[in-house]
């Protein structure tokens, strides 16, 4: 069994480097076949996994870093058209980051020495160990960004609005300085000084198969997710069930809107505790198989169209969201 690490120094602030040397000799304690390759620029973690899928060479592509390292990787196994690429193998993570979203959702180990365990596990004769491979839906996105549309994928939410500017503010190095989940909260309330809601022209087809297509008014976030988990602290209470059929086609829609101030406080409660609530005239959770939102030009141009997806800035409206064709191998702890 071979495998490939897209290694990214630069995670944690460059900390994660650190804990490389260990990786490699946890590797080699289980004699695993493996090759390893350095990212310099955020851009390198897709292209490294999108060649090693396209050259059906690895039966395994590990992600070894945070979120957009895991993003990356996850987008190369996948064509513009939201097939995988290579049908036999594998995605796994050793995650060295600050925000473990995914690695929460997916229930994939945060230590170094499970994690590399894991993968040991994957190449024994015993096929019982492939129960450690989960297979996953994936959503796809398509946004605009300048003149071009371009296709990404997400396994944790997908943030059109406000949570687009949170994510772009705490990443220019606020986070590296407070810590992730108070750098974010940081950025958020900052962003809401700032943010001016918006009006968006959205087309839904529901968990039922019914489209329909209306204008949302006073904007200030739509979370399209599959997870509890969705950023940096924040969590949605929702009720897929990866387990179900059904609900594997399925993703969850939070719309935030009509926020007065006296609500604020009110609304970050429940985003940052991740208990159930009662939809209300500002917050609204509801389910859905596919969305196309998009927004004035006027308020584009402006910068309120914003496109984030598990954890990074990426664009803007329009943009549409569906489940890709092909669900994603995932080595996890068993969910």
């Amino acid at each position: 069994m071979k495998y490939l690490l897209i290694m990214n120094p630069g995670s944690r602030d460059g900390r994660s480097k650190k804990n490389f040397e260990t990786i490699f000799s946890l590797l080699d304690s289980f004699n695993l076949d493996y090759q390893f390759k350095y990212t310099s620029k955020l851009e390198d973690a897709y292209q490294f996994s999108l060649e090693a899928n396209q050259s059906n060479t690895y039966d395994v592509i590990v992600a070894v870093g945070g979120d957009g390292t895991i993003n990356g990787v996850l987008s190369g196994f996948y064509d513009k058209d939201g097939n995988r690429i290579c049908k036999k193998s594998k995605m796994a993570i050793i995650y060295t980051g600050t925000s473990p979203d995914f690695c929460l959702s997916y229930n994939i180990p945060l230590k170094l020495e499970r994690a590399v365990e894991l993968l040991a596990k994957l190449a024994k004769s015993d096929t019982s160990y492939n129960s450690n491979s989960q297979k996953i839906s994936i959503g796809q996105i398509n946004y605009t960004n300048g003149e071009d549309i371009n296709v990404g994928y997400f396994g944790c939410c997908a943030n059109i609005g406000i949570g687009a500017k949170v994510a772009e503010g705490a990443n220019r190095g606020i986070r590296k300085k407070i810590g992730d989940v108070a750098g974010t909260f940081l950025s958020l309330v900052k962003a809401l000084i700032d943010y001016k809601a918006t009006d968006f022209k959205v087309r839904v087809i529901d968990a039922d198969g019914k489209s329909f297509t209306n204008r949302v008014e006073k904007v200030i976030n739509m979370f399209i997710g599959r997870t509890y988990y969705v950023a940096s602290g924040i969590k949605v209470a929702n009720k897929l069930n990866f387990a179900d059929e059904m609900d594997d086609k399925k993703f969850f829609l939070l719309i935030v809107n009509n926020l007065r101030i006296k609500s604020i406080m009110g609304l970050l409660k429940i985003l940052y505790s991740g208990k159930p609530f009662q939809n209300r005239d500002d917050l609204k959770l509801s389910y859905i198989e596919k969305i196309r939102i998009d927004c004035d030009t006027k308020d584009r141009e402006m910068g309120m169209g914003m496109v984030e997806f598990d954890g990074d800035f990426k664009g803007y409206l329009p943009c549409e969201i569906k489940m890709a064709k092909d669900k994603l191998d995932l080595i996890t702890d068993n969910f």
